[in-house]
């Protein structure tokens, strides 16, 4: 666990982020206030604020490199 203070924090990499999201749980980045969603029309992982509902891709066009460093995602525990 990383000791960031967030309950259910773990690293996790790019495919389980992927996996994590597509089974239904909640990934989040940095915060509780930014969440990785799968856009189905854009066939693309993003990265959402849920307070304005800004996006940004969840990787670069290149579909390896990510908008932020695996440490900084976790998925959310109930």
């Amino acid at each position: 666990m990383e000791g960031s203070g967030l309950q259910g924090r773990c690293e996790v990499t790019l495919s389980e982020i992927k996996s994590a999201v597509l089974s239904g749980k909640v990934v989040h980045w940095k915060n509780h206030g930014y969440r990785v969603i799968y856009a189905p029309k854009l066939n693309d992982f993003l990265i959402r604020f849920d307070y304005n509902d800004d996006c940004i891709g969840l990787t670069w066009t290149n579909g390896v490199t990510m908008n932020g460093e695996e440490k900084d995602f976790f998925i959310a525990t109930e």
